[in-house]
Protein backbone atom coordinates (compact mmCIF):
# COMPACT_ATOMS: atom_id res chain seq x y z
CA UNK A 1 0.00 0.00 0.00
CA UNK A 2 1.01 3.33 -0.68
CA UNK A 3 0.72 6.76 0.72
CA UNK A 4 -0.10 10.07 -0.64
CA UNK A 5 2.97 11.90 0.59
CA UNK A 6 4.07 14.22 -2.37
CA UNK A 7 2.12 17.71 -2.56
CA UNK A 8 2.30 19.95 -4.75
CA UNK A 9 0.46 23.04 -4.70
CA UNK A 10 0.50 26.18 -7.32
CA UNK A 11 -0.75 29.86 -6.62
CA UNK A 12 -0.57 33.35 -8.51
CA UNK A 13 -1.78 36.63 -7.33
CA UNK A 14 -3.39 36.35 -4.22
CA UNK A 15 -1.18 33.15 -3.33
CA UNK A 16 0.26 34.18 -0.19
CA UNK A 17 -2.81 34.59 1.77
CA UNK A 18 -4.02 31.18 0.09
CA UNK A 19 -1.07 29.31 1.20
CA UNK A 20 -0.82 30.56 4.62
CA UNK A 21 -4.55 29.45 5.52
CA UNK A 22 -3.67 26.26 3.73
CA UNK A 23 -0.42 25.55 5.84
CA UNK A 24 -2.00 26.68 9.01
CA UNK A 25 -4.33 23.94 9.01
CA UNK A 26 -1.28 21.33 9.04
CA UNK A 27 0.01 19.43 11.65
CA UNK A 28 3.86 19.39 12.48
CA UNK A 29 3.78 15.31 11.84
CA UNK A 30 2.26 15.47 8.40
CA UNK A 31 3.50 12.22 6.81
CA UNK A 32 4.06 13.75 3.29
CA UNK A 33 6.31 16.49 1.66
CA UNK A 34 4.88 20.04 -0.05
CA UNK A 35 6.09 21.55 -3.07
CA UNK A 36 5.20 24.93 -3.62
CA UNK A 37 4.89 27.31 -6.52
CA UNK A 38 4.15 30.96 -6.10
CA UNK A 39 4.86 33.30 -8.97
CA UNK A 40 7.29 35.70 -8.00
CA UNK A 41 8.98 38.07 -9.38
CA UNK A 42 12.79 37.74 -10.35
CA UNK A 43 13.99 41.34 -9.60
CA UNK A 44 13.64 40.37 -6.06
CA UNK A 45 14.73 37.96 -3.81
CA UNK A 46 12.16 36.35 -1.54
CA UNK A 47 11.11 35.96 2.19
CA UNK A 48 8.40 33.67 1.62
CA UNK A 49 9.89 31.04 2.97
CA UNK A 50 9.58 32.45 6.72
CA UNK A 51 6.23 33.93 5.91
CA UNK A 52 4.87 30.51 5.56
CA UNK A 53 6.78 28.87 8.30
CA UNK A 54 5.45 31.22 10.71
CA UNK A 55 2.10 30.74 9.79
CA UNK A 56 2.52 27.00 10.25
CA UNK A 57 4.10 24.50 12.02
CA UNK A 58 6.03 22.63 9.05
CA UNK A 59 9.34 23.29 8.33
CA UNK A 60 9.52 26.05 5.35
CA UNK A 61 12.74 26.25 2.74
CA UNK A 62 13.88 27.14 -0.54
CA UNK A 63 16.04 24.40 -1.25
CA UNK A 64 19.01 24.18 -3.34
CA UNK A 65 20.02 21.93 -6.28
CA UNK A 66 20.18 18.55 -5.79
CA UNK A 67 19.15 18.35 -1.95
CA UNK A 68 17.36 15.04 -0.96
CA UNK A 69 13.33 15.04 -0.17
CA UNK A 70 12.15 14.65 3.40
CA UNK A 71 9.18 14.64 4.89
CA UNK A 72 7.34 17.22 7.17
CA UNK A 73 8.82 20.06 5.11
CA UNK A 74 7.74 22.28 2.81
CA UNK A 75 9.63 23.62 -0.85
CA UNK A 76 9.06 26.66 -2.07
CA UNK A 77 10.53 27.18 -5.40
CA UNK A 78 13.44 30.26 -5.40
CA UNK A 79 12.75 33.43 -7.93
CA UNK A 80 13.70 32.73 -11.25
CA UNK A 81 13.86 29.09 -11.11
CA UNK A 82 11.72 25.77 -11.75
CA UNK A 83 11.21 23.55 -9.13
CA UNK A 84 11.47 20.14 -10.27
CA UNK A 85 11.34 16.81 -8.55
CA UNK A 86 13.63 14.00 -9.58
CA UNK A 87 12.70 10.94 -7.69
CA UNK A 88 14.00 11.13 -4.54
CA UNK A 89 15.29 14.91 -4.99
CA UNK A 90 15.31 18.68 -5.85
CA UNK A 91 16.27 20.49 -9.11
CA UNK A 92 16.17 24.01 -9.45
CA UNK A 93 16.48 25.03 -13.11
CA UNK A 94 16.55 28.05 -15.33
CA UNK A 95 14.98 26.04 -18.02
CA UNK A 96 12.74 28.08 -20.79
CA UNK A 97 9.71 30.23 -19.34
CA UNK A 98 6.05 28.53 -19.44
CA UNK A 99 3.42 30.76 -19.33
CA UNK A 100 5.29 33.78 -19.71
CA UNK A 101 6.87 32.76 -16.05
CA UNK A 102 9.61 31.28 -13.90
CA UNK A 103 9.04 29.57 -11.46
CA UNK A 104 5.92 27.83 -13.19
CA UNK A 105 3.51 25.64 -11.83
CA UNK A 106 3.07 22.45 -14.50
CA UNK A 107 6.84 21.95 -14.67
CA UNK A 108 6.59 21.00 -10.75
CA UNK A 109 3.42 19.08 -11.61
CA UNK A 110 4.61 17.37 -14.09
CA UNK A 111 7.73 16.10 -12.85
CA UNK A 112 5.93 15.23 -9.75
CA UNK A 113 3.59 13.11 -12.01
CA UNK A 114 6.41 11.29 -13.60
CA UNK A 115 8.40 10.46 -10.58
CA UNK A 116 5.33 9.82 -7.95
CA UNK A 117 2.38 8.62 -10.23
CA UNK A 118 -0.85 8.30 -8.01
CA UNK A 119 1.48 9.43 -4.91
CA UNK A 120 0.78 12.97 -6.10
CA UNK A 121 -1.68 15.22 -4.39
CA UNK A 122 -2.18 18.34 -7.12
CA UNK A 123 -3.39 21.85 -5.68
CA UNK A 124 -4.41 24.53 -7.87
CA UNK A 125 -4.98 28.04 -5.67
CA UNK A 126 -5.94 31.25 -6.43
CA UNK A 127 -4.32 33.10 -9.81
CA UNK A 128 -4.44 34.95 -13.03
CA UNK A 129 -5.10 33.16 -16.48
CA UNK A 130 -4.27 29.40 -16.77
CA UNK A 131 -1.05 28.01 -15.16
CA UNK A 132 -1.17 25.00 -13.56
CA UNK A 133 -3.65 23.08 -15.65
CA UNK A 134 -1.51 21.10 -18.11
CA UNK A 135 0.40 20.12 -14.80
CA UNK A 136 -2.76 19.16 -13.36
CA UNK A 137 -4.38 17.35 -16.29
CA UNK A 138 -0.55 15.35 -15.74
CA UNK A 139 -1.32 14.71 -12.20
CA UNK A 140 -4.16 13.28 -12.83
CA UNK A 141 -3.24 11.52 -16.24
CA UNK A 142 -0.55 9.02 -13.69
CA UNK A 143 -3.47 8.31 -11.14
CA UNK A 144 -2.73 11.49 -9.04
CA UNK A 145 -5.53 12.85 -6.71
CA UNK A 146 -6.54 16.50 -8.55
CA UNK A 147 -7.34 19.13 -6.20
CA UNK A 148 -8.25 22.90 -6.70
CA UNK A 149 -9.53 26.28 -4.61
CA UNK A 150 -13.19 26.61 -5.43
CA UNK A 151 -13.32 30.09 -7.54
CA UNK A 152 -15.67 31.80 -5.62
CA UNK A 153 -13.52 31.78 -2.96
CA UNK A 154 -10.45 32.59 -4.96
CA UNK A 155 -9.21 36.42 -4.74
CA UNK A 156 -8.30 35.48 -8.33
CA UNK A 157 -10.64 32.83 -10.30
CA UNK A 158 -8.81 32.17 -13.30
CA UNK A 159 -6.69 29.74 -12.29
CA UNK A 160 -8.61 27.26 -10.45
CA UNK A 161 -11.39 27.64 -13.20
CA UNK A 162 -9.20 26.74 -16.03
CA UNK A 163 -8.16 23.99 -14.23
CA UNK A 164 -11.85 22.94 -13.07
CA UNK A 165 -12.91 23.41 -16.87
CA UNK A 166 -9.78 21.39 -18.40
CA UNK A 167 -9.02 18.53 -15.81
CA UNK A 168 -11.20 16.39 -14.28
CA UNK A 169 -10.92 17.53 -10.89
CA UNK A 170 -11.38 15.15 -7.75
CA UNK A 171 -12.01 18.07 -4.88
CA UNK A 172 -13.39 21.98 -5.08
CA UNK A 173 -12.93 23.23 -2.03
CA UNK A 174 -12.85 26.68 -0.32
CA UNK A 175 -9.49 27.40 1.29
CA UNK A 176 -10.80 26.14 5.10
CA UNK A 177 -11.37 22.54 4.16
CA UNK A 178 -8.29 21.99 1.86
CA UNK A 179 -6.34 21.93 4.57
CA UNK A 180 -7.83 18.79 6.42
CA UNK A 181 -8.33 17.21 2.98
CA UNK A 182 -4.40 17.21 2.65
CA UNK A 183 -3.57 15.76 6.19
CA UNK A 184 -6.99 12.83 5.52
CA UNK A 185 -5.37 12.15 1.57
CA UNK A 186 -1.59 11.56 3.70
CA UNK A 187 -2.85 9.57 6.46
CA UNK A 188 -5.22 7.27 3.86
CA UNK A 189 -2.90 3.87 2.17
CA UNK A 190 -4.00 3.44 -1.34
CA UNK A 191 -3.25 0.94 -4.23
CA UNK A 192 -1.29 1.86 -6.74
CA UNK A 193 -2.78 2.89 -9.88
CA UNK A 194 -2.96 5.02 -13.09
CA UNK A 195 -1.16 5.55 -16.80
CA UNK A 196 2.11 3.85 -17.51
CA UNK A 197 5.07 6.43 -18.04
CA UNK A 198 4.71 8.46 -20.93
CA UNK A 199 7.47 9.43 -23.09
CA UNK A 200 5.78 12.99 -23.55
CA UNK A 201 5.94 13.99 -20.25
CA UNK A 202 9.05 12.68 -19.48
CA UNK A 203 10.09 15.01 -22.44
CA UNK A 204 9.04 17.98 -21.06
CA UNK A 205 10.66 17.19 -17.80
CA UNK A 206 13.61 17.30 -19.40
CA UNK A 207 12.94 20.64 -21.23
CA UNK A 208 11.97 21.99 -17.60
CA UNK A 209 15.54 21.23 -17.02
CA UNK A 210 16.93 23.24 -19.75
CA UNK A 211 17.90 19.23 -21.59
CA UNK A 212 18.98 20.70 -25.05
CA UNK A 213 18.71 17.38 -26.28
CA UNK A 214 15.18 17.08 -24.95
CA UNK A 215 14.32 20.04 -27.43
CA UNK A 216 14.88 18.03 -30.73
CA UNK A 217 11.87 15.54 -30.08
CA UNK A 218 9.27 18.28 -29.71
CA UNK A 219 7.83 15.77 -32.97
CA UNK A 220 7.30 13.59 -30.12
CA UNK A 221 4.77 15.79 -28.40
CA UNK A 222 2.39 17.03 -30.99
CA UNK A 223 2.10 18.75 -34.50
CA UNK A 224 4.12 21.49 -36.14
CA UNK A 225 2.17 24.97 -37.15
CA UNK A 226 2.49 27.96 -38.83
CA UNK A 227 2.43 30.06 -35.66
CA UNK A 228 5.46 31.52 -34.13
CA UNK A 229 6.38 32.25 -30.77
CA UNK A 230 5.87 35.70 -29.75
CA UNK A 231 9.17 35.64 -26.92
CA UNK A 232 11.63 34.17 -29.30
CA UNK A 233 9.64 34.18 -32.49
CA UNK A 234 10.64 30.33 -33.55
CA UNK A 235 8.44 27.97 -34.73
CA UNK A 236 5.21 26.31 -32.51
CA UNK A 237 4.44 22.89 -31.95
CA UNK A 238 0.88 22.12 -30.69
CA UNK A 239 0.45 20.19 -28.11
CA UNK A 240 -3.29 18.24 -27.04
CA UNK A 241 -4.39 16.84 -23.51
CA UNK A 242 -7.59 15.84 -24.12
CA UNK A 243 -9.88 19.45 -24.06
CA UNK A 244 -6.13 21.50 -23.92
CA UNK A 245 -4.12 23.06 -26.36
CA UNK A 246 -0.78 24.02 -25.29
CA UNK A 247 1.92 25.30 -27.90
CA UNK A 248 5.73 25.33 -27.32
CA UNK A 249 8.89 26.70 -29.64
CA UNK A 250 12.07 25.16 -30.41
CA UNK A 251 13.79 26.89 -27.89
CA UNK A 252 11.43 25.54 -24.96
CA UNK A 253 8.78 28.20 -23.99
CA UNK A 254 5.57 26.86 -23.72
CA UNK A 255 2.26 28.39 -23.67
CA UNK A 256 -1.68 27.57 -23.40
CA UNK A 257 -3.75 28.44 -25.88
CA UNK A 258 -5.16 31.44 -23.62
CA UNK A 259 -1.96 32.86 -22.93
CA UNK A 260 -0.24 32.73 -26.36
CA UNK A 261 -3.28 35.02 -27.74
CA UNK A 262 -2.57 36.80 -25.03
CA UNK A 263 1.10 37.00 -25.80
CA UNK A 264 0.02 37.90 -29.11
CA UNK A 265 -2.38 40.96 -28.42
CA UNK A 266 0.72 42.55 -26.35
CA UNK A 267 3.28 41.82 -29.48
CA UNK A 268 0.80 43.75 -31.94
CA UNK A 269 -0.34 46.32 -29.44
CA UNK A 270 3.87 46.94 -28.88
CA UNK A 271 4.31 47.15 -33.03
CA UNK A 272 1.10 49.47 -32.97
CA UNK A 273 3.12 51.90 -30.74
CA UNK A 274 6.24 51.56 -32.48
CA UNK A 275 4.17 52.50 -35.78
CA UNK A 276 2.40 55.05 -33.78
CA UNK A 277 5.92 56.71 -32.33
CA UNK A 278 7.21 56.66 -36.04
CA UNK A 279 3.70 58.21 -37.50
CA UNK A 280 4.71 60.99 -35.07
CA UNK A 281 8.28 61.54 -35.35
CA UNK A 282 7.20 61.71 -39.54
CA UNK A 283 4.79 64.79 -38.61
CA UNK A 284 7.30 66.21 -36.16
CA UNK A 285 10.45 65.89 -38.78
CA UNK A 286 7.49 67.45 -42.10
CA UNK A 287 6.74 70.35 -39.65
CA UNK A 288 9.93 71.40 -38.95
CA UNK A 289 11.25 71.09 -42.76
CA UNK A 290 7.96 73.28 -43.48
CA UNK A 291 9.38 75.90 -40.74
CA UNK A 292 12.83 75.48 -42.36
CA UNK A 293 11.70 76.65 -45.73
CA UNK A 294 8.86 79.29 -44.85
CA UNK A 295 12.48 80.63 -43.06
CA UNK A 296 14.63 79.93 -46.53
CA UNK A 297 11.42 81.03 -48.53
CA UNK A 298 11.70 77.96 -50.74
CA UNK A 299 8.16 78.26 -51.87
CA UNK A 300 8.88 74.88 -53.58
CA UNK A 301 9.66 72.70 -50.88
CA UNK A 302 6.88 73.71 -48.79
CA UNK A 303 3.61 71.70 -51.00
CA UNK A 304 5.32 68.31 -51.16
CA UNK A 305 6.32 69.02 -47.35
CA UNK A 306 2.87 69.44 -46.27
CA UNK A 307 1.28 66.72 -48.30
CA UNK A 308 3.88 64.77 -46.40
CA UNK A 309 2.30 66.12 -43.02
CA UNK A 310 -1.55 65.28 -44.37
CA UNK A 311 0.05 61.72 -44.66
CA UNK A 312 1.36 61.73 -41.57
CA UNK A 313 -1.49 62.73 -39.69
CA UNK A 314 -3.49 60.42 -41.64
CA UNK A 315 -1.44 57.41 -40.33
CA UNK A 316 -1.75 58.88 -36.52
CA UNK A 317 -5.53 58.68 -36.95
CA UNK A 318 -5.29 55.47 -38.21
CA UNK A 319 -3.33 53.48 -35.76
CA UNK A 320 -4.36 55.52 -33.02
CA UNK A 321 -8.09 54.50 -34.06
CA UNK A 322 -6.91 50.54 -33.82
CA UNK A 323 -5.24 51.08 -30.77
CA UNK A 324 -8.45 52.50 -28.80
CA UNK A 325 -10.83 49.50 -30.37
CA UNK A 326 -7.74 47.13 -28.99
CA UNK A 327 -8.44 48.59 -25.63
CA UNK A 328 -12.13 48.17 -25.66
Amino acid sequence: MEARDIIVIGASAGGLSALTKVLCQLPPDLPATIFIVQHLSPAYSSNLPALLERAGKLKVSHPVDGERIVKNHVYVAPPDHHLVIDHGHIRLSQGPKENLTRPAIDPLFRSAALAFRSRVVGVVLTGELDDGTAGLWSVKYRGGITVVQDPEDAAHPSMPRSAARNVAIDYCLPLSKIGPLLVRLANDPFEEEGAPLSEKLEIETRIALDDRQALTQLGRLGELTSFTCPDCHGSLWRLTEDKLIRFRCRTGHAYTAETLLIEQNQVLENILRDALRCAVEQSTLTMDLIEHSRRTNDQDTIGPWEAELRKAGWRMHLIQQVLNYESE
